[in-house]
């Protein structure tokens, strides 16, 4: 499937659950993907679910990855090659963000291209913040949105209140809308969407 060819993406914020659904998505469809993972379990978890469309580096690794210098240089992991055994380029930047806050994206708005989209993946931030982002950010074509999630299978999470849908979500539906906000809702920012089977949210 090549629905996300040419398509340059950045998730960070997490490399497990929505995180991770959200790349694997991602690189199904073709895209080259650069994603974050804080521990190096995490690094090894990643790299084995999403192969060589992706490049998996620590935190403070990203900006290196941006701006084309080596890992070496900067001093951090990365893991992950692309086809051939070159590691996903993405000097020059991204067009897509999913980060799980307005304080982790707002560093990376500088690598983001011109008419791209950010998409914010944690339960909050509040309506305002995103519409602020959202006005900021119009005049360079970005898109901003946010995806609410509720309700979303975890591993180890004890039991909770099932919403009006009768069961808990998973992380693959959060990516699902995700996506669908960055890709195919080209006339809508300023949005959050609440994904959390009915249970609503302020």
């Amino acid at each position: 499937m090549t629905k996300y060819a040419r398509r340059r993406a950045l998730v960070v914020g997490e490399a497990t659950g929505i995180g991770l659904a959200i790349a694997k998505r991602l690189v199904e469809g073709g895209a080259s993907v650069l994603l974050t993972a804080r521990t190096e379990e995490e690094r090894a978890h990643a790299v084995a679910e999403l192969g060589s469309a992706a490049r998996v580096v620590t935190p403070s690794a990203v900006e290196a990855a941006l701006t084309g210098e080596t890992a070496a240089a900067a001093g951090e992991a990365v893991i992950g090659t692309g086809p051939g055994g070159d590691a996903p380029g993405f000097r020059g930047g991204v067009d897509l963000l999913f980060a799980d806050a307005i304080p982790t994206a707002r560093p990376l708005l500088p690598h983001i291209e011109d008419g791209g989209a950010i998409v914010l993946t944690a339960p909050t931030p509040c309506p305002d913040a995103v519409r602020a982002l959202a006005a900021e950010l119009a005049s360079r074509g970005i898109r901003v949105n946010a995806v609410a999630p509720g309700c979303i299978e975890a591993p180890g999470s004890g039991a909770v209140p099932l919403p009006p849908l009768g069961r808990l979500g998973a992380a693959e539906e959060v990516a699902r809308a995700a996506l669908f906000l960055a890709t195919e809702a080209t006339f809508t920012t300023g949005a959050r969407l609440p994904v959390d089977g009915g249970r609503g949210r302020p």
